[in-house]
């Protein structure tokens, strides 16, 4: 049987759909202060200000515009071609892998288009603004609607499932990340020590790129849909 696949993505797979990477020059992160929009203690302060950035960049994703791209699509098609286990572990917020046809999908950084109340812990979707009169569907409250994202200093979601399904692994891909942001960008040394082929595809070298044996540098859309074709064997 063959072995399992375990693939990191991260902004730079969604880019060429239109949505913004956060650490290029150009990047969200060179147009607003993390410090403002993305943390617990920013939602404290300013909960209007953190609910319109992320009202806005929901919208955005909403818009009929954004689409998944080739890159998606090959991840989907990988898994659903593959004799074995296919699984991404995404950083991203966005909903292109689903709508691409990935199912084995475990978001580390949360996903935008659901909700979590802050008083009960419930989450569901929520495809609109959310603000202070939004009221939670299981408790009641109201105003404790927050977005269902990982916000800095918060833990990621789903690491122990994360780091078991790398360290069983055969192949490790990385794509579009910056390898900045941990635990993520430490998945690598976990297949590595695991014996497990290890490829980094991505516009750029990452700030781990040492750690890969395979580099594979330009747009996603191209080199991603190679790459299956190739581990596909056509």
């Amino acid at each position: 049987m063959a072995g399992s696949i375990v693939v990191l993505t991260g902004a730079g797979i969604s880019k060429e759909s239109g949505i913004d990477t956060f650490r290029d020059a150009d990047g969200v992160w060179s147009r607003v202060r993390i410090e403002d929009v993305a943390t617990p203690s920013a939602f404290v302060r300013d909960p209007v200000k953190v609910q319109g950035f992320y009202n806005a960049r929901r919208r955005g994703l909403l818009d009929p515009k954004i689409a998944p791209n080739a890159a998606h699509a090959a991840l989907a098609r990988l898994e659903a071609e593959w004799p074995g286990p296919v699984a991404i572990v995404t950083q991203n917020v966005d909903d292109l892998h689903e709508r691409a046809g990935s199912k084995n999908l475990l978001h580390i950084h949360g996903e935008l288009l659901k909700s979590r109340c802050f008083a009960c812990g419930d989450v569901r979707e929520a495809r609109v603004d959310l603000g202070a009169e939004s009221v939670c569907a299981k408790c009641g409250n109201d105003g404790t609607l927050r977005p269902h994202v990982v916000w800095f200093t918060e833990m990621p979601f789903f690491m122990d499932e994360a780091i078991a399904a790398v360290r069983a692994c055969a192949i490790f891909a990385s794509i579009g990340t910056s390898g900045a942001v941990y635990p993520a960008a430490g998945l690598v040394e976990h297949a590595r020590a695991a014996g497990a082929r290890t490829v980094e595809i991505n516009l750029e070298p990452s700030e781990v790129a040492s750690a890969f044996a395979e580099k594979r540098y330009g747009p996603a859309g191209v080199l991603v849909p190679a790459f299956v074709a190739e581990l596909l064997g056509r």
